[in-house]
C-alpha cells in the first residue's frame, strides 16, 4: 500500500495550500540533500582541525563538536532553517484541516456509524496517556500525539498522517514506501507460509500501518492500540474509509490487557524511538507474553543506530533531540535491542536484529524481530 493513498479522511488542500505544501517538501529536500552535506565539509575543513590542535591531536568529543559547530554561522543558519521548515510543515498541513474540520468530523461519525468494513473503536474516558507522550509536542506536532479536543475530535490523527507524509517526502522517502509492506515482505521471506489469524499493531497512531495488515491478511482479526483518543477516532474512520476491518483500542503498549498467547503476529512501526528505555523493554516483555506458539513479532523503526559511528555523525543525528522535540531519539539510537529481547525472556536463537531489505526510494528500515516455537 502506497504512503500517499487517497481516502475520505484526508483534508483537501486548495490551490494555495497545496502550493505551500509543495514548497515545504522542496525546502526540506534542499536542506537535507544539499545544505546539510556542507556541515560535514565545514567540520572537516575548519572545526575538526581546530579542535584537534587544541586537544593535543585527540579525537574530539561530541560535546566539543557541538559547542564548536554552534560558533559557525553556516551551521546555525542550517539548524534554524531546518527547525523553521518543520514548523512550516505543520502550519501548511494544519490550515486545510482547520478549514475542513467540520467535514472530517462528520465523515468520521458517518463511517463509524455505517460500520461497513467491520472494524470497531474502543475508547477509555478514564485512560491517562503516559507522561512520555504528553510532556511535549513530539516532533513539534501541534498539541502532540495525545491531543483530544473533545467528543468526535480527529485532529491529532489528521495532523499525524498529513504531516508524516510531507516529512517523509522531504526526507526523500518514496511515495510508495509503506513501512507495513516492508515488514510483510520481510516476514514472507523469513517465515514462508506464515499466515496469522490474530494481529496486533502497537502504537498505531493514525492507523496507516494497521490497514495494510487487514488488507493483506483478509481472514485475520486485526487489532491496534494507541494512547490518544483523537488519533484513534481518526484511525478508525480512516480504516473504514479504506475498507479495512481493524479493531482500535485506547490502551498502553506496556500493559495491553489482552490475554496471554492471544496473537500470532505482533508489530509496531516507529514506536521504539518514541519510547524510554523502560517503556521499550516493557513493550518487549508484553510482546512475548502476547505471542501465541508459532507466532512472530516485528518491531520496525527508523535506521538510527549510533554503534560504530564517528562522533561527528552522532552529533549530526542528535539534532532532533535538541531541536525537534524527540526526547528518546538518542535513547533509541544507543539501545541494545538484542540485550533487551534477552532480558524480556526471548531466547536468542529465536531473535533477529538488522535492516530490512530496501526497495527503490525506500529507507533501510531497522527492525527487531523474533518468533515463538510451535507447540
Amino acid at each position: 500500500m502506497a504512503r500517499n493513498v487517497r481516502h475520505e479522511m484526508l483534508a483537501r488542500p486548495d490551490h494555495d495550500e497545496a502550493a505551500r505544501q509543495a514548497f515545504v517538501v522542496a525546502l526540506k529536500q534542499g536542506l537535507n540533500r544539499t545544505v546539510r552535506s556542507r556541515n560535514e565539509a565545514l567540520y572537516a575543513a575548519i572545526v575538526e582541525p581546530g579542535l584537534r590542535a587544541g586537544n593535543g591531536g585527540a579525537d574530539p568529543s561530541r560535546e566539543a563538536i557541538r559547542d564548536a559547530m554552534h560558533t559557525q554561522s553556516t551551521y546555525r543558519s542550517w539548524s534554524a532553517l531546518n527547525r523553521g521548515a518543520q514548523q512550516l510543515m505543520w502550519d501548511t498541513v494544519a490550515a486545510p484541516i482547520r478549514r475542513e474540520r467540520a467535514r472530517l468530523e462528520a465523515s468520521a461519525r458517518r463511517l463509524a456509524t455505517e460500520h461497513r468494513a467491520g472494524g470497531s473503536l474502543e475508547l477509555d474516558p478514564s485512560f491517562e496517556p503516559p507522561r512520555g507522550v504528553t510532556a511535549m509536542d513530539i516532533h513539534l506536532q501541534p498539541g502532540g500525539y495525545a491531543l483530544d479536543l473533545g467528543d468526535g475530535d480527529i485532529t491529532a490523527g489528521a495532523l499525524y498522517e498529513a504531516g508524516g507524509n510531507l516529512y517523509a517526502f522531504g526526507q526523500g522517502i518514496g511515495r510508495g514506501d509503506s513501512k507495513a509492506t516492508h515488514v510483510q515482505r520481510f516476514i514472507a521471506g523469513r517465515w514462508p507460509g506464515f499466515h496469522p489469524r490474530r494481529i496486533l499493531d502497537l502504537g498505531c497512531s493514525a492507523g496507516s500501518a494497521s490497514v495494510p495488515y487487514a488488507l493483506e491478511f483478509a481472514d485475520a482479526e486485526v487489532h491496534a492500540i494507541d494512547v490518544g483518543a483523537g488519533m484513534l477516532r481518526y484511525a478508525h474512520a480512516r480504516a473504514e474509509a479504506l475498507g479495512a476491518a481493524v479493531h482500535f483500542h485506547q490502551r498502553d503498549c506496556t500493559a495491553t490487557r489482552f490475554a496471554d498467547a492471544s496473537f500470532d503476529l505482533v508489530v509496531s512501526h516507529n514506536l521504539m524511538h518514541e519510547s524510554s528505555d523502560a517503556t521499550r523493554r516493557a513493550m518487549l516483555r508484553e510482546t512475548w507474553r502476547l505471542l501465541a506458539p508459532g507466532g512472530v513479532f516485528v518491531h520496525q523503526d527508523v535506521p538510527l543506530r549510533f554503534e560504530g559511528l564517528p562522533e561527528f555523525r552522532k552529533f549530526e543525528l542528535s539534532w532532533d533531540t535538541r531541536n525537534n522535540n524527540e526526547p528518546f531519539w538518542e535513547v533509541y539510537a544507543n539501545a541494545d535491542l538484542t540485550a533487551d529481547m534477552a532480558a524480556a525472556g526471548i531466547p536468542a536463537e529465536r531473535t533477529w536484529v538488522g535492516h530490512l531489505p530496501q526497495t527503490e526510494g525506500s529507507l533501510p528500515w531497522f527492525a527487531a524481530a523474533g518468533s515463538r516455537p510451535a507447540e
